[in-house]
């Protein structure tokens, strides 16, 4: 009797778009996994990798959270009926215990949310959003300097 070997499906998990700015200009606090909406068009425009998150940010309406800013350009074969607008604000899925929380954190302890990166995980979009606080100008030189160092250590041990 020969056993088949079952394929492990793997969970995606690749990376549409990241937001490299973010870490350099945000002390990232806690981060956690958002659905989003979307249509069609912007499906495809996402398989097809034309997403910036440079400028988008997370802004709270109503109890509800959106994703703003984020620019994400229609493919030359979109719908010739659908007018798509690239800057549109795009709804986030959050279990209700979650919105609260990070309202709670935006309103009263002064926090911003930061998108960090934009992937496929089993075939649907998801956004990694940070709870973060803004960095002073001295704070990201001291980053700098602290990543020049863990490199420059790096060099030293590699070759000692």
């Amino acid at each position: 009797m020969g056993k088949t070997k079952k394929k492990k499906k793997s969970a995606g998990g690749s990376t549409i778009a990241l937001n490299k700015k973010a870490r350099h200009d945000y002390l990232i606090e806690d981060s956690l996994e958002a659905g989003i909406v979307l249509c069609g068009w912007e499906v495809k425009s996402m398989r097809a990798g034309r997403v910036q998150l440079k400028e988008a940010y997370v802004v709270l309406q109503k109890g509800e959270a959106y994703l703003q800013g984020c620019h994400l350009s229609a493919l030359a074969s979109a719908s010739t009926h659908v007018v798509p607008e690239p800057t549109r604000l795009r709804k986030l899925l959050l279990h209700r215990r979650e919105l609260d929380r990070l309202i709670g954190a935006v309103d009263r302890k002064g926090y911003t949310l930061v998108p960090l990166a934009l992937y496929w995980k089993h075939g649907r979009a998801k956004l990694e959003i940070a709870l973060a606080k803004g960095k002073k100008a001295h704070d990201k030189r001291a980053a700098g300097k602290d990543a020049d160092w863990q490199r420059e250590k790096g060099r030293i041990m590699k070759h000692s």
